[in-house]
């Protein structure tokens, strides 16, 4: 991440496909994952500005985006 390298070893768009299904099974079961739901949000906001294809380490650039820091590749 410091390096700026976001190449892919899990795709973002395929960590929220897992996170969905999670997010489903715990409405099915009635659980309450707050932290999982918070995940999939913030992955989500990383997807939105166009990252749905790097790894999940970019989630620091959504983060980044947040706080409005500019993550210097």
């Amino acid at each position: 991440m410091l390096q700026g390298n976001f190449a892919p070893g899990f795709f973002v768009e395929h960590f929220l496909k897992d996170l969905g299904i999670i997010l489903a099974e715990s409405r099915r079961m009635n659980l309450v994952m707050p932290g999982v739901a918070l995940a999939e949000q913030l992955y989500r906001c990383l997807q939105a500005q166009g990252h749905g294809r790097d790894g999940t380490q970019s989630l620091i650039l959504a983060l980044a985006a947040m706080s409005g820091v500019e993550w210097k590749r």
